[in-house]
Formats: structure tokens, sequence, C-alpha cells
């Protein structure tokens, strides 16, 4: 090809000798290497380069002038340094900086051929590293298995295995309440379903803000008689946003993080990298140690729990809103657990605090020096007690508005499907005037408890409805849970590292209003089985052994551990159970839930149908 018209196809080729004219490309095509590009504006005493030289090609200043391109330049210059490799120190001037780089570098750095594509060097054993990960998992004894469980819905508590007509008994469901099954929730779902569709089109801000987000907000924040809620795809999301996005805001911010905080808030502070500080569970002293560090004026945000949900212990909510406003800080409360089970209303431990105050008060409005009023930021979910899926916060305006503009965990996701807000709802509306699902449960777990002690079944002693039952070893409580599915089809999950330290390995189980007195009998009688066959610690064993987890420990060392109220066992006292247990005797006919679908859409639908 004539030279001209190579260098007019290379020219069009590269964006970077594109920019430079055909005249002077022939001139540094006739140039030797040695006068280079930079040639035509530097001193000869600037010209001389050596081999070792970026820039130097040993052929024309053509290709030096390409050397300097972005794109290809990098590969002409690492070959030109391997082949400088074969030069010796006397063959470059003794001032050259790209010399002396070199000699320091070693011949290591400068022998060895760049990889191309076309070499044969292996590649990183990615599927190498994910064997390695999950054998290390299967060595420890902490990989999960998941059972092939299906709830039935007319039969609740039941469900069937992967084989359908192996019926089995449900003890340890997150579905607290058995919400998701009730007919007003799935009516809700069915209406909405009709009226809007399945999905919801996107996030917010591209498929539109629904009335049936704002009225699941406005429900939420009426709950927790606060000025506005704001409702994410789920809590974890909803804790990781919130916290990283709040705690990057404030300048200077340090996090003090209760020891047994779950993961979804641990994450939150890390995204943050905001300082923080783990204080022990429920520990008052040493959170006050660490808060008294800082000045007043320094942003802090304590993060806690209300109900822990592997331990079932309570957070001692007053005592740390007392703290953190004594030192300057703000609360950030997680009543993942909690809501739909406790207070009159469902609104977690933080109302059930100011029980008698919070019946009394009208809906929604805030209780001046309640518990529940000195939290700065509650969070909460809709995939537990109240059946469904989702998660939120509930705080003042400001904070809520910033995080909705702010957060990327809100921004960016798809928000929930219709019907999920529908049946979220109808579901809050249900249980913030029924005390029926609140007062079975909570009389189940008594009775659970009180016959698992008897048969000394170790059971870790907290005030509210998780029945952590102590195994200690990961192994056998994979072993324990295995035995009660296929010799008595029970269906318990075992709970190991790291949901849970190394050495507390549990079987957890949740009573709820569908586990009748006879499901109570079997299942006490099968942990006493399997407790038997396997040679597990029964609560004499861990007592003499000192004790684990409050199992076999002092009564005060407990109390301090749990939470709750000092003297008092549960957080349901008796009085509040037998009121709850009067209100529904009095209670006449079906509760009245206000559609969350509006009148004209119905209609619309009604009218569609028709047509």
């Amino acid at each position: 090809m004539d030279p001209t018209k190579a260098m007019s196809v290379f020219s069009r080729a590269c964006p970077y000798l594109a920019r430079t004219g055909m005249s002077v490309l022939q001139g540094l095509a006739a140039l030797p290497a040695t006068g280079g590009s930079r040639a035509l504006s530097t001193s000869a005493a600037g010209n001389a380069r050596c081999s070792v030289c970026p820039g130097h090609t040993g052929q024309s200043a053509l290709l030096a002038k390409a050397s300097e391109c972005p794109v290809v330049g990098p590969s002409i210059r690492a070959n030109e340094a391997a082949a400088a490799a074969a030069a010796t120190a006397q063959q470059a001037p003794a001032s050259c900086p790209y010399a002396k780089c070199a000699a320091a570098s070693g011949d290591k750095a400068v022998a060895s051929e760049p990889a191309t594509h076309g070499s044969q060097e292996a590649t990183f054993d990615y599927e190498g590293l994910y064997q390695a990960k999950l054998d290390k998992k299967h060595d420890d004894k902490s990989y999960r298995y998941f059972n092939n469980i299906n709830r039935l819905a007319a039969k609740y508590p039941r469900a069937h295995t992967a084989k359908a007509s192996n019926i089995v008994t449900v003890w340890c469901s997150n579905d607290y309440l058995g919400q998701s099954k009730h007919p007003t929730v799935t009516d809700a779902m069915k209406s909405a379903l009709d009226t809007y569709g399945a999905g919801a089109g996107g996030t917010r801000n591209i498929a539109g803000n629904s009335g049936l987000h704002l009225r699941l907000e406005a429900e939420l924040a009426t709950l927790h008689r606060k000025e506005a809620a704001l409702v994410f795809s789920s809590c974890f999301v909803a804790n990781d946003a919130t916290i990283s996005t709040l705690c990057s805001a404030l300048p200077e911010c340090v996090i003090f993080s209760d020891q047994m905080n779950h993961a979804s808030m641990i994450q939150g502070i890390r995204n943050s990298r905001a300082r923080k500080h783990v204080f022990r569970h429920n520990d008052l002293a040493h959170l006050e140690q660490l808060l008294a560090q800082y000045p007043r004026a320094t942003p802090k945000l304590v993060a806690f729990e209300s109900v822990y949900s592997m331990s079932g212990t309570v957070g001692r909510i007053p005592e740390i809103c007392a703290l953190a406003k004594k030192y300057g800080a703000i609360t950030f409360l997680d009543e993942v657990h909690a809501v739909g089970m406790y207070g009159p209303h469902g609104a977690g431990v933080a109302e059930h605090y100011d029980y008698d105050a919070s019946l009394q008060a009208p809906a929604g409005k805030a209780i001046a020096g309640s518990v529940l009023d000195q939290v700065d930021i509650i969070t909460g979910t809709l995939g537990k007690a109240f059946g469904i899926v989702g998660g939120y916060i509930a705080a003042s305006s400001s904070l809520v508005d910033m995080i909705r503009s702010y957060a990327p965990g809100f921004i960016f996701t798809t928000s929930l499907p219709p019907p999920i807000s529908a049946g979220a709802v109808a579901s809050i509306q249900y249980l913030s005037k029924s005390q029926r699902e609140r007062f079975l449960q909570q009389t189940h777990t008594r009775e659970l408890k009180a016959d698992l002690d008897s048969a000394g079944i170790p059971v870790v002693p907290n005030p509210s409805h998780i029945v952590p039952v102590l195994v200690g070893d990961a192994e056998l409580a994979k072993r324990a849970s295995d035995m009660l599915l296929s010799d008595h089809s029970i269906y318990v999950q075992s709970i190991n590292y790291p949901t849970v330290p190394v050495g507390q390995e549990r079987l957890r189980i949740t009573p709820g209003p569908g586990h009748d007195a006879f499901m109570r009998a079997r299942l006490v009688s099968a942990l006493d089985s399997v407790w038997t066959t396997l040679g597990l610690k029964r609560s004499a064993d861990w007592e003499r052994e000192g004790g684990r987890c409050g199992v076999g420990e002092s009564r005060v060392n407990s109390e301090l551990h749990v939470g709750w109220k000092r003297g008092v066992e549960h957080v349901w006292e008796d009085h509040q159970l037998k009121q709850a247990h009067a209100y529904e005797l009095a209670r006449k006919g079906a509760i009245a839930i206000e559609p969350a679908i509006p009148a004209s859409a119905q209609q619309l639908i009604v009218s569609a149908t028709a047509a």
C-alpha cells in the first residue's frame, strides 16, 4: 500500500492521529526515532532519549507520536520496556530518570512479556474460590440448608413439604399472627389486583406515586404517632438505606450500635463510613461510657432493637432514649419483631410502655412524654406480624423527606405492587383494633415456655414471644431440626453462625394464634425425645457448667440481659391480657376496615366487568 494512503487509513482509524495533519504525519515518518514527536518543540538536549524511555521506538518519530496516544500508547510503551531489558545501564545517559527507574525495579519488572488476549496465561480459578468458600461452611457446620416448606393458607400452621401429601406443623414462621391468610387481608389484595394489576411498574419516581403508597404511609405514620412514614421494598433495605444516608450526611457522625443488632443495621453502618462504637447488649453503663467521649455538639445516632429476634430479649428503650437525649444523640429503633404484636394498637414495644395512655389518646396524635414520642426514628416491617412484605421508617416529616430525596435504596428500587400495599393497609387497620391474635399468641407462648421448662428443655429466658431453645453446637442443632421434621413432622429451623455466635446455636420456636394445645403437647414430646436421642444438654446441665445465654444463670444477670422492666416477667402483663380478653368478649361483629381503594376506582372496575 502507498505510504500516504496507509497513513490516511491509520489517521482515520485512530482518533488521536486524526487530529494531526497529513503533512505533519509525513514529516514525522521521515524523522529518525531519536527526534521523536517532542523534537518539534524541544531542544536537542531534551531529545536525547535512551532505549528505556517511553516514546522510544527505534523506528521513526511517527511511532513515537503514536506512543502518546491514550488508546494504543500504553501497549507500545509496554513493548518498548520489555525490549529495553536487554540494554545495559551504560547504553543510557547517566541522567536518564527512566533508566534509573528500570534498574531499581529489577529485571523481573521489565523482562516478562505483557499478557495479551492471545496469551496462554491461566485465568483466575473463580469456581475454585466458590467451592473453597462452600467447603469452609461445610467444615465448620454453618452451611445453610433450606427445607421445602409450603404453608397451607386454609390449614395454617400446617404445611406440606416437597411431597404434597407430607403434612407438617410449622413452629418457626415469622408470620407471627397468621395475617398472611386472613380474609381481610387477602380480600383487599384481590380487589387491588383486579383494579390496578399485579405490578408497580417501576420506581415511585418513574412509575408514579400511587394512592396506595400514600395511604399505606399515612396508616404507618398514624400507627406510630409520627409526622410521616416512608415505605421500602424490605426492612433490610429500609435500615441500610436510612442509616447509611443519614449518617453520611451528618458531619463527623458517630454511631453507637448494640452488639446484637440485626445485619441490616450493621450493613447500613458500614455503608455510612461513619465512626462507630459497639456497646454490650443492653449495657447502659457501657453505652454511657462511650457517649461521654464526645461533645454534645457532635452528631450521634444510637441504633438498637425492641425485640431481638434470635434471643427474644427486649431493648431498654426508655433508658437508652434518656441517655441519647443527655448526650445529644438521636435514636434509631428497629421494631421489626414487635410491630403488630405489642401495644394496644400493634405499634410495638415502645407503645406498650404506655399501654393505658395509648388506649385513651386519639389515633395518630403524639403523646407528650411517652416512650414512643422519645424515639426519633422507628423502623418496622410489613413482612412478619402484618403478614405481607416490605419495610418502612416513621419519623419527622423533614427526616423522612430527606431520606426520600437522597437514599439510593429508595430512589432506585421498584416500589411495592398495588396488591401488597392494599393488603398491608388492611392488615394494619385490622390489628390496630383486634386484640384476639395478640392475646392468643402471648398465652400460647407462656404455656409452651412453661411446658418446656417442666421437661428440662433449655429455653433462653426472655419476656417476649420468641422461644429460643439452646443447643450449643451447629451440627447437633441441624440434626435436631432434621429429626423433628423426619420423625415427628414438625418443622423448626436450626439457627447457627453468623446469625448467632458459635457455641450459641439453637432452635427458634415462634408460637402463634393457630397452635392449639394438641400441637403444643406433640412439640414438647418430640423435643424431649430428640434431646434424649442426641444426648443434648438440658437446663440442669447448663446450670452445672455455669450457664450460657441466660440458661442456668442467676436471675439478676438474666434480668439485666433480657431488658424490659425489672421484676416483670412478660412484656404483656397479666392485667393487660385480661383487659384484651375482656375487650374481645365485648366486641360485637367484624372489625370495620376502610378500603384502601377509593370507591370511585372500585366502581370503575365493577362497570368494566359488567360491560
